[in-house]
């Protein structure tokens, strides 16, 4: 009796939505994996892509997992963590973004019965991280060197990489044109770090084979002033000088008032204000440099200057820009024209003006440090010019890649079928329940291949067959196997160059087994009321003051 009288206890807010247990787990899975299955068609070389059309009225058609996972405005807490993983697969390796969230869904679909039978999760967890840990060092053990290979060879295998990347985007039909166009690119840059030392511009019109490759900066031609058209548009070897500063007349920034006794004071000031302008430009013209690049204004003044003395002159320059021209002339960028010496001073074998389409792009080849490119892209939409730019990053990162890390394996999903035959055979040597969890981790692997298969409109139980029976043989041989696109059967993954760095594939596996082992050790969601009604409330409060203000607005008087 006693007990039925204690009161209750109020532990959170009125309002708070609490949900614990079996139910909530399950229901975090089915969102993550609703999430996997929008991008599930996406995957391979045959793979759909997606319109995405945002608040804004843009539209984005994309192939990228990351691109459209971060374009999918996903609200459940627990989908984002595959947003997550996929943005981290984007910016570590830049491919297999789609991948990561497949495993990761598919994982967490082999995990439910045995979560809905009542296994505990932490069980789960732990033969998860076991099968990853095999995993990874399974792929290490399969993946082969190309370290010590000449610089051709390297080339050939680096563009083979390049085209695997490629054969799933858009720009699949042209993926030899772009996948040598990325390689040059990505050896243009040698051991630099920042990718923003290959630049891209993006040029509508034309066909995709009308993109071309600079080996130096290109960029395209600013705004300019009366005169323009008298300078020369090509030199041999020029000094190029680097800007920061403005070369035309202005007003004094701050309010200066000068009082005058005597009118003819007066035009002394002017004439002192242009006598300064004509020093900076006489000092730049005594530098030497026949090329001059500001990322501020250069004036119509300056312009007819330059102009008259066969030097060409470009103001308003974008930052990143001039600094690659920088990094590539070897020049420095100047922020004055004081003291200029022949070291501050960069150089290259051709600087031209060029038309591409109807935009005329400042062309610098043959820079001397030659730590940076320019890919030029061409193409008929906008949309697919963007699309060929984000597909052209995945291949870049994915080169670089292969340059640091030079291991490679079969992709196609070779190296998937390799893997889960060997975790299955590891499962028959573990007594007790990780035996059954192994196994569903094994056989989560397959959906790459399977997926594969069916955005290729193969029937994938029948290819999946017989990679299991090409994988079973005791010999080996069968390890490089996978799905091949082109017929619907299956082929030497290898011997078809259909090559990715194993770095891809042991981030994606890590990746995926991560959040699935993130997702599994949810026991219990808090939603709290607090911080909805707080942003109503500000909301409102918001629109009352501004209403008053308004109002107080209309009411003062005008000065």
């Amino acid at each position: 009796m006693a007990s039925m009288m204690q009161p209750q206890i109020i532990l959170l807010k009125e309002g708070t939505d609490t949900s614990q247990g079996k139910p909530q787990l399950i229901s975090n899975i089915n969102a993550c994996v609703a999430v996997s299955d929008v991008v599930r068609t996406t995957l391979g070389p045959r793979g759909m892509d997606k319109l995405i059309h945002d608040d804004k009225g843009n539209t984005t058609i994309s192939n990228d997992g990351a691109t459209i996972m971060k374009l999918l405005d996903i609200v459940h807490p627990a989908a984002k963590i595959l947003v997550d993983i996929a943005k981290s697969q984007d910016s570590e390796v830049g491919d297999g973004t789609t991948t990561v969230v497949l495993l990761a869904g598919e994982f967490l679909k082999e995990a439910k019965p045995f979560i809905e039978d009542g296994v505990h999760p932490q069980n789960l967890i732990r033969s998860y991280r076991t099968a990853s840990s095999l995993a990874i060092e399974k792929i290490k053990e399969l993946a082969v060197s190309i370290e010590g290979k000449s610089l051709d060879e390297k080339k050939n295998l680096l563009a083979k990489c390049a085209a695997t990347t490629l054969s799933s985007k858009l720009i699949g039909g042209e993926k030899e044109f772009f996948a040598t166009m990325v390689v040059d690119a990505v050896l243009a840059i040698g051991l630099e770090d920042r990718l923003n030392m290959i630049g891209m511009k993006k040029v509508p019109g034309g066909t995709m084979r009308d993109s071309f490759l600079v080996d130096g900066v290109a960029f395209k031609k600013t705004f300019s002033y009366a005169g323009f058209e008298q300078q020369p548009k090509k030199f041999l070897n020029p000094k190029i000088l680097l800007l920061n500063i403005e070369l035309e007349l202005k007003s004094e920034k701050e309010n200066a008032e000068i009082r005058l006794s005597d009118p003819l004071q007066y035009q002394s000031i002017v004439d002192a204000e242009w006598n300064i302008i004509y020093d900076k430009l006489d000092k730049c013209v005594k530098s030497g440099a026949k090329v001059v690049l500001s990322r501020l204004a250069i004036g119509d003044l300056a312009t007819q200057y330059f102009a008259d003395r066969d030097i060409f002159c470009a103001g308003r320059v974008a930052e990143e820009d001039l600094h690659r021209v920088a990094a590539a002339a070897g020049g420095t960028v100047q922020t004055t024209v004081n003291n200029i010496i022949d070291e501050v001073l960069g150089t290259c074998d051709v600087f031209e003006e060029k038309q591409v389409g109807n935009e005329r792009f400042n062309i610098f080849s043959g820079c001397p440090s030659g730590r940076t490119a320019t890919i030029v892209l061409r193409g008929g939409a906008d949309q697919f010019i963007e699309e060929a730019e984000r597909s052209l990053h995945d291949a870049i990162m994915i080169v670089r890649r292969a340059l640091k890390n030079s291991t490679v394996v079969a992709g196609g999903g070779a190296i998937d079928m390799e893997i889960s035959r060997y975790l299955r055979q590891h499962a028959r040597t573990i007594a007790g329940k990780s035996q059954l969890f192994i196994n569903s981790y094994a056989k989560a692997l397959e959906v790459i291949p399977r997926q594969l298969c069916d955005n290729a409109g193969f029937d994938a139980t029948d290819v999946l067959n017989k990679l299991r029976q090409k994988h079973a043989l005791p010999s080996g041989e069968g390890a490089p196997y996978g799905v091949d696109i082109n017929t619907g059967g299956i082929a030497d993954s290898f011997a078809n160059f259909v090559w990715e760095p194993a770095v891809v594939k042991i981030n994606a596996i890590n990746a995926a087994t991560e959040a699935a082992c993130l997702v599994l050790s949810v026991d219990e969601t808090v939603k709290n009321p607090k911080s909805e009604s707080a942003q109503g409330d500000a909301a409102a409060m918001g629109g009352r003051g501004r209403g008053r203000g308004g109002y107080g607005g209309r009411g003062m008087r005008r000065r």
